[in-house]
């Protein structure tokens, strides 16, 4: 899972502090908007809206943002309904991709993903093509400085979670999905700050992937990241740290 962690945690420190912050906010927004439409508006008894709350805490959005959404959710406020669409495809260097988007409009949002993926010398699949590639799994991110591996070991498993991962500069920390809040509020328990909690599509294996390839695949990234109907970006890529560093800073 190498690049994995260094690749969310770079994205979500930008999300907090860049100019793209108004974009951040609006696919929060969505999500708030969905996930109080299918499970209600009380976030104790709907685990997916508690889990965007999460996000929504750290990218410092304003509360009232947060309750409009929900109450558009719920129907409280009128409101766009977005219906939830997976892509799945293959990017530079055979690496398999999973897109999660949320859209008003599927007849508009397919073409505009099918051109993202060829024109990074991608292919845009069938449904289910490399999504067994992956497996959905609560995922926290904590940077080593902040924790050792014993300690954080011991509060994940307490919590139900399922183990503990070196990955550079960071720990990755992987819980079944229904235990990421019990795993997220015993490691905040412990004062152990943490930098992304989040329920993530975790590659089973990885494809390593570098020089013009890699940053062919990091420009597909933040290609499709950046779509406004796209929520997340999942990829089974191994690429050196410092070559995702590198992107960042170009982009």
């Amino acid at each position: 899972m190498s690049g994995h962690s260094k690749w969310h945690t770079i994205k979500h420190k930008k999300a907090a502090t860049d100019a793209k912050r108004g974009r951040v906010f609006t696919k929060l927004i969505k999500e708030i908007t969905v996930a109080a439409r299918l499970g209600g508006g009380d976030a104790e008894g709907n685990p997916r809206l508690r889990t965007v709350l999460l996000a929504a805490k750290s990218a410092n959005m304003p509360k009232d943002n947060i309750e409009k959404a929900i109450k558009k959710g719920t129907g409280e406020l009128p409101g766009v309904s977005y219906e939830e669409v997976a892509y799945e495809g293959y990017g530079p260097g055979g690496v398999a991709l999973y897109v999660q988007a949320l859209t008003d409009n599927r007849n508009r949002t397919l073409p505009e993903i099918r051109h993202l993926f060829t024109k990074f010398g991608g292919n845009l699949g069938e449904s289910n093509c490399v999504s067994w590639k992956f497996e959905k799994k609560g995922y926290i991110v904590v940077p080593k400085e902040k924790a050792s591996e014993e300690a954080l070991l011991e509060v994940v498993l307490e919590a139900g979670g399922d183990d503990v991962r070196d990955d550079g500069g960071n720990w990755e920390i992987l819980t079944p999905p229904e235990r990421l809040h019990a795993a997220n509020e015993a490691i905040g328990a412990r004062g152990i700050q943490v930098t992304s909690a989040e329920i993530s599509m975790v590659p089973k294996d990885s494809v390593k992937v570098e020089g013009k390839k890699a940053q062919q695949l990091l420009s597909m990234m933040e290609a499709l990241e950046e779509h406004e109907d796209v929520q997340n970006v999942w990829a089974n890529f191994d690429i050196d740290e410092a070559e995702i560093t590198e992107q960042r800073a170009a982009s």
